[in-house]
């Protein structure tokens, strides 16, 4: 029978969880994490609740915690910053098995180890519901910092990555669909990849991630700039494993909407975003900023008749579907 937080306690289990932390900065009531002179804090948290983000049935332990830190480590990337560290609060029920835990560090740990940071604090209490919440810390050159509110006329809209396969590679775990050809989908919902792969930069660059769908990351920017946006369907970059799979509709439907991809959705000069179509394998232009503050998903084949898009079309944690 396997150990349970219960049986090792709350000063047991922070033994165990230390092990994946920096001897150094891990032991006080607080981190204290040096930084370069001339660059800025950046600072986010995410709540990740079972049952609403991940299950036993879609989501191993280890790929619990890469998911956990990918989608922290993506609003560092969002924001042109490189990270420092990250602090875990973790609720369990003390009925836990303690390698359940471990395993979840695990994947937290590789993540970190592949893309930088460190566990250097967190917190652990009881729970009815294993809730896991992350605070992740990066640095940013002040000159560099990638902010949804500077869009301009006439800016491409650029697009790393990939879109809809999160939300693919969950349906086909939810339903057991486990073909070898999809498999590429499974992996991006299991183990997303934060984008630290943009060129350096030194002009207006406006954005932020995918982590809710690309409707909704262009929605915002587009709120927050006050503009509107045109994106051409046609452009926007999808698997061809989920083309294969499901309808034009479907997936572009996904692909606007479906979240947890966590690419980056950037407006920047059109010419700088050609050059960087170049340099960043997989990504794309997939649209452009426009004065009239509504953003449409056009056609440029005419086969499919221009709609526009809206924030309450994707998922709200408190709506009443």
């Amino acid at each position: 029978m396997s150990l349970t937080v219960q049986d090792i306690g709350e000063q047991g289990l922070l033994k165990r969880v230390q092990a994946f932390c920096p001897s150094a900065i891990v032991g006080d009531d607080a981190a204290v994490l040096p930084t370069e002179p001339g660059k800025s804090i950046v600072i986010t948290s995410d709540v990740l609740v079972d049952g609403v983000h991940f299950s036993d049935q879609t989501t191993l332990p280890e790929s619990a915690g890469w998911r956990a830190i990918a989608a922290n480590l993506s609003d560092l990337a969002a924001m042109g910053a490189s990270p420092l560290g990250i602090t875990v609060g973790l609720g369990l029920p003390k009925t836990t098995p303690v390698e359940w835990v471990e395993r979840l560090y695990q994947g937290m740990s590789d993540c970190l180890n592949q893309f930088g940071g460190a566990i250097v604090g967190g917190d652990l209490c009881r729970s009815t519901v294993i809730t896991l919440a992350i605070t992740a810390f990066g640095q940013v050159d002040p000159d560099r910092v990638i902010l949804r509110s500077t869009a301009q006329l006439g800016d491409a809209i650029f697009v790393t990555g990939f879109h809809g396969s999160s939300r693919a590679g969950l349906e086909m775990l939810l339903n057991s669909d486990h073909t070898q050809d999809r498999a590429s989908l499974i992996r991006a919902h299991q183990y997303p990849i934060p984008r630290f792969d943009l060129p350096e930069f030194s002009t207006r660059v406006s954005g932020m991630d995918s982590s809710d769908g690309l409707a909704d990351a262009v929605l915002q920017i587009c709120r927050m700039s006050g503009v509107g946006a045109k994106l051409d369907r046609a452009l926007i970059p999808i698997d061809p494993a989920l083309k294969q799979w499901v309808s034009t509709e479907q997936a572009i439907d996904w692909a606007l909407y479906g979240g947890e991809d966590f690419e980056l959705v950037l407006c920047l000069p059109l010419e700088q975003a050609q050059q960087w179509v170049k340099l960043v394998k997989g990504s794309a232009i997939v649209g452009e900023i426009t004065s009239d503050p509504i953003v449409q998903l056009i056609d440029s084949s005419g086969e499919f008749v221009d709609r526009s898009l809206s924030l309450n079309q994707g998922f709200q944690h408190f709506s009443s579907s």
